[in-house]
C-alpha cells in the first residue's frame, strides 16, 4: 500500500462537497467516468431506488448534485441520440457539463476483431476522420445538451506504426480538425507514446484543439505528459485518469469491482491532477478532470483524496 491515511467512507462523502464551488468559482469540473456504479452508494448515492433499473435510469439526478461533471463513455460505441441526451439533459442543472466521448466510428483505423464489430472485424475504417460523418451523424444527436455540453474528446487507440510513423495520421488529423465546425470545445486522446511531442502538438494549437492527459496502460504518467512545455494548446485542460501504466483494463476491472473503495493508491496520480489544477488556475482556463473507477478502485474516493491534497498544501485559500 502508498498511503496509509486514506479517508473514509464519510470523509470522503463531505470531501466531495467542495466539488461544485470549485466548478463555479474556479472553473475546475471534476468528474468520473460514467455514474452508474452500484457500489458509489452511502457515499454518492443515498435515496432509495426501487430496483437497479431505476437506479440506472435515475441515479444521474443524484450524482449531479455531488459532481458538477461527468464523462460520458456509450458515446463511444455508438452515435449518440438526441433522445437519449434530452433524458440526461432533463436531471441535470444547466452549469452541469457532460464530456463526451466522439464515437469510435471516427476515431479507428481499423475495426479490431473484437465479436461486438460482426462483419466488420479486422477491415480498414472507411468513416477513418470523416468530418462529414462528425457533422452529420453526431453532432445532431447532441444538441439537446446546450449550455451543458463539455469538452468533445477523440480517443484514438494504439496505432500501428506504419499509420503514424511518416507523418500521415497527423497529417489527416491536421485536415479533420481544420474541417470540424466552430463553437466546440475539442479535445484529442492519443495512445501512442512515441506521438507526444512538438509535431502533435502543433496540430492541436492550430485548431485550439486540447490534448487529454489520459493515464493509460501504455502512456507515461500524466504527470510525464505535463511536463512538455508544449502541451497546453488552448484555453481549456483536459484529463482522464485510467489505468496504471502497465496494467491492462480487463485486470482492473477484475481488480477493482464492485468499486466500493480505493484498494490499489496511487498518490503519484492524484499530485499529477493537483498540479493540473493548479497549471488551469494560474492560467485562467478551464479544467475538466475525470477520473475512472480503474484509477484505485473507486472514481468519487480518489476525487475526494485529490481535493484533501490541494487543501493540505493550501492551494486551495
Amino acid at each position: 500500500m502508498e498511503q496509509e491515511d486514506l479517508m473514509s467512507r464519510e470523509e470522503v462523502r463531505e470531501g466531495l462537497k467542495q466539488c461544485w464551488p470549485l466548478a463555479r468559482e474556479q472553473q475546475i469540473y471534476f468528474g468520473t467516468s460514467s455514474w452508474r456504479y452500484a457500489g458509489w452508494k452511502g457515499v454518492v448515492y443515498n435515496r432509495d431506488y426501487p430496483n437497479e433499473k431505476a437506479f440506472a435510469a435515475k441515479c444521474l439526478e443524484e450524482y449531479a448534485e455531488v459532481f458538477p461533471s461527468v464523462g460520458v463513455d456509450f458515446t463511444f460505441y455508438s452515435f449518440p441520440t438526441a433522445a437519449s441526451m434530452r433524458r440526461m439533459a432533463d436531471q441535470t442543472p444547466e452549469f452541469f457539463k457532460f464530456g463526451l466521448k466522439v464515437t469510435e466510428e471516427l476515431t479507428v483505423w481499423k475495426y479490431p476483431t473484437h465479436q461486438r464489430y460482426g462483419t466488420r472485424r479486422g477491415t480498414l475504417n472507411e468513416a477513418f476522420l470523416d468530418p462529414a460523418v462528425f457533422v452529420d451523424r453526431f453532432l445532431p444527436g447532441i444538441e439537446p445538451l446546450g449550455p451543458r455540453l463539455g469538452p468533445l474528446m477523440f480517443e484514438f487507440g494504439s496505432l500501428p506504426v506504419g499509420v503514424w510513423r511518416d507523418g500521415d495520421f497527423l497529417e489527416r488529423l491536421d485536415r479533420f480538425l481544420g474541417e470540424l465546425p466552430a463553437g466546440y470545445a475539442y479535445a484529442v486522446e492519443i495512445r501512442n507514446r512515441d506521438l507526444l511531442g512538438r509535431p502533435y502538438f502543433d496540430v492541436l494549437r492550430r485548431h485550439s484543439v486540447a490534448h487529454v492527459f489520459n493515464g493509460w496502460t501504455r502512456m507515461p504518467p500524466i504527470g510525464i505528459q505535463a511536463q512538455d512545455e508544449n502541451v497546453l494548446t488552448t484555453d481549456i485542460v483536459v484529463a482522464r485518469a485510467l489505468l496504471r501504466p502497465g496494467r491492462t483494463y480487463a485486470d482492473a476491472v477484475k481488480q477493482f469491482e464492485p468499486y466500493e473503495a480505493i484498494t490499489d493508491p496511487w498518490p503519484r496520480r492524484r499530485r499529477d491532477l493537483v498540479n493540473l489544477m493548479g497549471r488551469a488556475i494560474a492560467g485562467e482556463m478551464a479544467a475538466y478532470l475525470y477520473v475512472n473507477n480503474r484509477a484505485e478502485g473507486n472514481a468519487p474516493a480518489t476525487i475526494a483524496e485529490t481535493l484533501r491534497l490541494w487543501l493540505r498544501e493550501g492551494a486551495g485559500e
